[in-house]
């Protein structure tokens, strides 16, 4: 189908090219002439909303259009979706394709233990990255599956169990013993010491099927999002420089960064209104009618 655009721009070759008059050209393109001479007038405060698109896509590189707009209401524009992404296209600013993923064949993976409330379950898993000089860093991320915030990501040279527990001990103490704790097999996790440790404390553990990563769905879009919004774009001088830089992001990702999952809520949001309305589980009707209630605190 062609668009209005590309009618007024075959209106006005016939008119230029080929001395066709106005009227013939619009009957040969398919087009009003009223639409053809039609001027659209800027709307209101048009300019100051591409601008701060063009900013917030600046800051956030690896945002997509809906993102842009979510954090545009954040800050007050009554915007539609349709219209942002209107001026992205115009901006040119869509983000490269992503390779397409290859389809899976059979019955999906279930995931055993679904998360019903905040510290019911929190899964863990390992990322790795390296120095500018090639220097092996490992990092722990810890995840509450309910609000998806991330809840803890240490950044060490190595991280054997006994570290593993040292960051579960503090999360323990500071934010309470979630029921349950979703891991795969990894040696730190499978580890004597770090069961017993749990078993202690009372915390149960899931260990996903070995080769079966979409049993463990939410850690793994996590750490997706961290390379592809921080690791990929960060080049760390040393561990002290990774660590602080971690921080930072996973303080924004709490706090300022809309989850499409919970309704464009900030999982600090989300984790606040869900425990304020006394829900058990998460639903769309409760995310879409706590955005104005955020909005207003």
């Amino acid at each position: 189908m062609v668009t209005p655009p590309a009618r007024k721009a075959g209106v006005r070759h016939l008119k230029e090219g080929c001395c066709y008059s106005e009227r013939r050209a619009c009957a040969v393109v398919g087009i009003s002439r009223t639409a053809v001479r039609y001027i659209p007038r800027p709307r209101l405060g048009e300019e100051e909303l591409r601008e701060s698109v063009r900013e917030l896509a600046r800051r956030n590189k690896r945002y997509g259009y809906r993102r842009i707009a979510a954090c545009l209401r954040r800050e007050g524009y009554r915007v539609n979706t349709k219209r942002v992404h209107r001026i992205w296209k115009a901006e040119g600013l869509g983000l490269p394709r992503k390779r397409p993923k290859r389809r899976r064949y059979g019955p999906r993976g279930e995931v055993i233990r679904r998360a019903e409330h905040k510290d019911h379950v929190w899964s863990y898993d390992f990322v790795e990255d390296r120095t500018e000089r090639g220097g092996k860093l490992r990092m722990l991320t810890i995840l509450d599956e309910y609000t998806r915030e991330s809840l803890s990501i240490q950044v060490e040279k190595s991280m054997p169990s006994g570290k593993v527990i040292e960051a579960l001990r503090w999360l323990f103490h500071t934010r309470g013993i979630p029921e349950y704790l979703r891991s795969d097999n990894g040696p730190e996790f499978i580890a004597k010491g770090i069961q017993q440790w749990l078993a202690h404390t009372g915390c149960r553990t899931l260990y996903i099927k070995p080769g079966s990563p979409w049993e463990n769905p939410y850690i793994e879009s996590f750490i997706a999002k961290f390379r592809d919004e921080c690791l990929n774009r960060e080049v760390f001088r040393n561990g002290c420089e990774a660590q602080i830089v971690v921080e930072a992001w996973r303080k924004e990702y709490n706090e300022c960064r809309p989850h499409s999952a919970l309704g464009y809520l900030t999982p600090t949001e989300f984790a606040r209104v869900a425990v304020s309305s006394g829900r058990a589980t998460p639903s769309l009707r409760l995310q879409q009618s706590s955005k104005e209630t955020i909005l207003s605190l």
